[in-house]
């Protein structure tokens, strides 16, 4: 029986990098689950590849169909944005083994929907200065740079990632993202003994 991954972590604790190493590694063969949501596509996003990037109609005929795994709001400056997982095929663990990058509350109803034997939690963690240089420079790099929602986005997730939410789901093991290659070793090493 196969396994969902999900890597978690804060707003520029290194995630999607970590996502496209670990995804990359033939060893592993682990499929992607590509998530959706209602907010604007970044400059350097592609549709089917960060996200799929869908409208409120669109996910509303997805939850009248039965199909959303879990969805999760936030309330930005430029309105509500809405993140999800849908049954849309994507997820066959008889087949394979999976990767995802989600948050807290996502994990928490994949592990419900799916099982807890079948969803490994990966929380990866940074200093709260480094992470904060990182938004910067990513936010610089956009056509119309949003510092707003990026200042909302650090102060939540502060507030989303805390050490008593994370002891509430039982992840007490962390990732640290202080140098970027062993990170990856690490969490390559611990997802092969899992699927061995």
């Amino acid at each position: 029986m196969g396994k969902i991954f999900c890597l978690m972590g804060k707003s520029s604790s290194g995630k999607d990098t970590i996502f496209k190493e670990i995804n990359d590694d033939k060893d592993l063969d682990l499929k992607p689950i590509v998530s959706y949501t209602t907010r604007p596509k970044r400059t350097n996003e592609t549709n089917g590849v960060e996200y799929f990037f869908i409208n409120t109609d669109e996910l509303n005929k997805f939850e009248k169909e039965n199909k959303v795994i879990e969805k999760r709001v936030y309330h930005t400056i430029h309105g509500d944005w809405f993140y999800g997982t849908i049954n849309d095929g994507q997820i066959d663990l008889n087949k394979n083994n999976y990767l995802l990058i989600t948050t807290l509350e996502a994990y928490k109803s994949l592990r419900d929907y799916f099982g807890d034997d079948k969803v490994c939690p990966f929380y990866i963690d940074i200093e709260d200065g480094v992470r904060l240089e990182r938004a910067l420079e990513r936010e610089r790099k956009q056509d119309k740079p949003n510092y707003d929602e990026l200042c909302r986005r650090f102060l939540a997730d502060n507030k989303d990632f805390s050490d008593e939410n994370l002891s509430n789901l039982g992840i007490n093991k962390l990732y640290i993202n202080e140098n970027l290659e062993n990170c990856i070793n690490d969490i390559k090493k611990d997802i092969l003994n899992l699927i061995q």
